[in-house]
């Protein structure tokens, strides 16, 4: 009798303990790996023609053509056109707004490095 009650605690807490681990393997790898393709997914979605892109060769290349039914996409890669398929590209690069530079002449209050009181001492010295 001592035996059978024994072992059946030994029994339910062992479920217990695989419970526990399937539960933590699940929260520490699987949803991870789920956020991770769906984030994946939503790139693809939404990769246009003109955007720059790196490969998981890490060749750069701009989308110049995409193929939905066969699952391709065509890089343009300075002017040597590859047709890899969508799951190659690793990630899409965001494009940099460059600003214009600026073309106005700086002005002599800029460049001057003196202040008005440096250039009154240097005359009542030069005076003397």
């Amino acid at each position: 009798m001592l035996l059978a009650a024994a072992n059946g605690g030994f029994g339910m807490s062992t479920i217990v303990f695989f419970i526990l681990i399937f539960g933590l393997m699940y929260f520490m790898m699987i949803r991870p790996q789920r956020k991770q393709q769906q984030k994946r997914q939503e790139m693809m979605n939404q990769l246009n023609v003109g955007d720059e892109v790196v490969t998981i060769g890490r060749l750069h290349g701009v989308v110049d053509s995409i193929d939905n039914e066969a699952k391709t996409v065509t890089l343009d890669c300075d002017g040597i056109y590859l047709v890899f398929d969508r799951m190659a590209i690793m990630r899409v690069e965001k494009k940099q707004n460059v600003a214009p530079a600026s073309t106005t002449e700086p002005t002599n209050a800029d460049t001057t490095d003196t202040t008005d009181d440096e250039k009154s001492d240097s005359t009542t010295t030069e005076e003397k």
